[in-house]
């Protein structure tokens, strides 16, 4: 055993009391796998366990039991088994079907292209058991060659459903677009949204890779292949490869369509068709040997190239055919120089265990790892290349924010100081400044359901509400003005307004009418406004109806508006009705003149004979004038008060 394993503290260990832990097969970005032996039920198991610092994010362990709930729904020989799920302290862990083999991607590697048995024997299966998923409801949504599993006895299986959503769930944020960026479908690039078509068109890529040897799209920037996805038809594997039949170049076609309608509907449709292409050429699945080995893979989303690992032992990649393959050759030969003495066996293990050692340390062990920086605040441009930097790739997102301005970062996922597989997709979530709410008329409502509707959208008092006199309730709303967060012209709210969070809100609110107090003395008057909060000052005014020293109304406020709490009101004071000067020259003024002349200045006239005992008529007007008024000539009397006039000839 090698000194990482001897140090891996689950090494030994005895998980929820069944599962004792072997031996360390994989590790990933967000889960370790270990073979392990199951001593209820005595049978190797693989376990995945989710890395420690992962353990407390909500997030990560609602992903890894979606993985345990998603395949255990899968009762099928093409998908790897789940046999249980649980949590011992704090490490969470998943129970899977134990496969010795390798995975899709190390047979590439050792083969470059596939045959045409081999491409269809695989396909066959892995469309069998995803046509199982899409059938119970569930897409995969990270099909690719890492997580295609060769076991040893001829069996093929897909797995990892760690990104597993149902159909009715097909929204992808940037939270769920780490599936490999060479496999994403382009409505995962343009529009977030994936069903069942999204993993149909993985399959398409898939199968041209296998086909041809290669991915159809390359870039020096995942971006840039993620670009060609969206814009660009997949060419024909033929094109590269010219002895690959019409037929898989049309499946491949069909396949990866960029509009999701005119691809096959699901892995059911496109197992029909290439059972069909089967007969066509008369070449069927088959597995007939596996050479002994003891792996299983794990993948957690994170695309790392280097996430399956081989337990000690040699291995050979399964063949599907039935002619001598390379990896049979590499054995034989291997055998041959084998015989040519033990010393040469011995140098191989020492160069192996250096190898070994340090294939580890760079590609599972801590060389392997980056960290993800801190990029908060950063623009775009600056994260992505900044990440660049660490050999990982930006997966832009949006989201709104209070507190980070629009256009820069508020956070990653993972996040800052996490430490992840290199060329790892990192989801860069990017302000879109703060979240834009529809306010109803304020005015009328009481402080209390305002502050509290404002409140669930992020607004604020801006302080304490200012009081004013009005005719409405006591605590009524009558104007609201809402300051933009970080400042700049005041939005009047009272009937209505579109605001954002983190704004602040100016609320003026009744505290009812100022008291009536006219027809009150000045003493009584000021009392009664004291009480409330008002001081008083008074003036003096005439009024024909109140009497002098009674309070006639309050004046209107300086500079106009409700009065406020603490304000000094003007009380106008009657000082009874305005006293008019009698004119002098009235005596000796015909009666008709002198009528009109008092009259004019608001006085009651009466006109009577000498003695006052009975009126004259109108027709002596012109002819006598006055002798004598009462009051007196000269003097004053109350406006609208009556004159007597004495006539004579």
């Amino acid at each position: 055993m090698s000194t990482s394993q001897q140090t891996d503290p689950l090494i030994g260990r005895l998980v929820d009391g069944r599962y004792r832990v072997r031996a360390r097969i994989a590790r990933g970005g967000m889960a370790t796998v270990y073979v392990a032996t199951d001593l209820r039920l005595e049978r190797r198991v693989a376990l995945k366990v989710m890395h420690s610092h992962l353990s407390d994010d909500t997030v990560f362990q609602s992903r890894f039991i979606q993985e345990a709930r998603a395949a255990a729904r899968l009762a099928d020989p093409n998908v790897v088994n789940v046999f249980d799920q649980g949590q011992d302290g704090e490490m969470a862990y998943l129970v899977m079907e134990y496969l010795p083999g390798i995975t899709m991607r190390e047979l590439l590697r050792e083969q470059k292209r596939l045959s045409i048995p081999q491409t269809i024997t695989i396909m066959d299966a892995v469309l069998s058991g995803l046509a199982a998923a899409h059938r119970a409801g569930i897409v995969h949504r990270d099909v690719k060659p890492e997580n295609v599993l060769l076991a040893e006895d001829g069996r093929i299986k897909i797995g990892d459903f760690g990104l597993a959503r149902a159909t009715s769930a097909n929204t992808a944020t940037g939270q769920m677009l780490l599936g490999t960026i060479a496999y994403l479908a382009p409505e995962l690039v343009t529009r977030g949204t994936a069903d069942a078509r999204s993993d149909i068109y993985a399959l398409g890529i898939m199968l041209y890779e296998m086909l041809v040897g290669e991915q159809p799209y390359k870039g020096e920037q995942p971006m840039q292949i993620a670009y060609q996805h969206a814009t660009d038809s997949v060419p024909r594997p033929s094109a590269r490869n010219p002895g690959i039949p019409e037929q898989f170049d049309e499946l491949v076609m069909w396949a990866t369509e960029r509009n999701p309608d005119d691809r096959p509907i699901d892995a059911r449709a496109m197992l029909d068709r290439l059972r069909e292409i089967e007969k066509e050429l008369a070449v069927y699945p088959h597995v007939v040997r596996a050479p002994s080995a003891g792996i299983v893979a794990v993948d957690d989303g994170v695309e790392s190239g280097e996430l399956t690992k081989v337990m000690p032992g040699t291995f050979t990649a399964p063949t599907v055919t039935e002619q001598v393959d390379n990896a049979t050759r590499l054995r034989l030969r291997s055998r041959r120089r084998a015989r040519a003495g033990g010393w040469v066996v011995a140098l191989v293990l020492v160069l192996a265990a250096i190898a070994g050692g340090t294939g580890w340390w760079f590609g599972s062990g801590p060389g392997s790892l980056v960290g993800v920086p801190d990029l908060s605040g950063r623009t775009l441009d600056q994260a992505t290349a900044e990440l660049a930097t660490q050999g990982l790739t930006a997966i832009p997102a949006q989201d709104h924010s209070r507190d980070v301005a629009a256009d820069l970062v508020i956070r990653t996922d993972p996040g800052a100081g996490a430490r992840v597989d290199k060329n790892s997709a990192v989801t860069v979530v990017v302000s879109l400044g703060p979240a834009s709410h529809d306010i109803s008329a304020l005015a009328g409502q009481s402080l209390d359901a305002a502050k509290k509707s404002l409140a669930d959208v992020y607004i604020s008092p801006a302080g304490d509400p200012t009081q004013v006199f009005t005719d409405a309730a006591r605590d009524t709303i009558v104007s609201a003005s809402i300051t933009p967060p970080g400042g700049g012209p005041a939005v009047d709210c009272s009937k209505g307004c579109s605001a954002l969070e983190g704004s602040t809100v100016a609320f003026e609110i009744s505290v009812g009418p100022v008291p009536d107090v006219s027809g009150q003395t000045v003493d009584s008057a000021t009392s009664t406004l004291k009480a409330v909060g008002l001081n008083a000052t008074a003036t003096q005014a005439y009024d024909d109806t109140v009497p002098d020293g009674r309070v006639i109304r309050i004046a209107d406020r300086d500079g106009g508006g409700p009065f406020r709490p603490g304000d000094t009101v003007t009380l106008v004071v009657s000082k009874g009705p305005e006293l008019i000067g009698i004119p002098s020259d009235i005596v000796g003024m015909t009666i008709r003149d002198a009528v009109s002349a008092l009259e004019k200045l608001g006085f009651q006239v009466n006109a009577g004979i000498e003695d006052g005992s009975l009126p004259l008529g109108f027709k002596y007007w012109d002819i006598y004038k006055v002798r004598a008024t009462n009051p007196k000539a000269g003097g004053s009397a109350p406006k609208g008060s009556t004159v007597t006039l004495t006539p004579s000839l």
